[in-house]
């Protein structure tokens, strides 16, 4: 079995998110991206888990905080996606903190609403 690293993994996010958009474009919403985004992710093989809960430990307890990845492809990659006007600090920020709570290594943050999605991918990473 052939396992994907990270950046492996990244490569084909990014192709899926340019192919979506260059196909649909901007203005949909976050959720239709979600869903375009796990078929275009499971066409190449990739496991790919939406909405998925992402519990905090604090003080040896586990609270159920109500923090969801959008996906998390491979159990490796968390995919966090937006359609906003402008990303702001503290959407890149959130991904930073899931990184540290999931202790995943690598996150991708993508705004579909722009005029140039080249410049709207991002890789965060934590200790990769």
């Amino acid at each position: 079995m052939n396992v994907l690293t990270e950046n492996e993994i990244s490569y084909l996010i990014r192709g899926a998110i340019f192919k979506i958009y260059n196909e649909l474009g901007p203005g949909l919403l976050e959720s239709v991206y979600e869903v375009l985004l796990e078929f275009e992710l499971k066409k190449q093989g990739l496991d790919v888990k939406k909405q998925v809960p992402l519990p905090v430990y604090y003080e040896n307890n586990i609270l159920e905080i109500g923090f969801r990845l959008d996906l998390l492809i491979n159990n490796k990659v968390i995919i966090e996606i937006k359609s906003v006007e402008n990303l702001t600090k503290v959407h890149h920020k959130q991904l930073l903190t899931y990184l540290k709570i999931s202790e995943l290594k690598l996150g991708i943050l993508v705004n579909f609403n722009v005029e140039d999605i080249s410049k709207a991918i991002f890789r965060k990473v934590n200790n990769l």
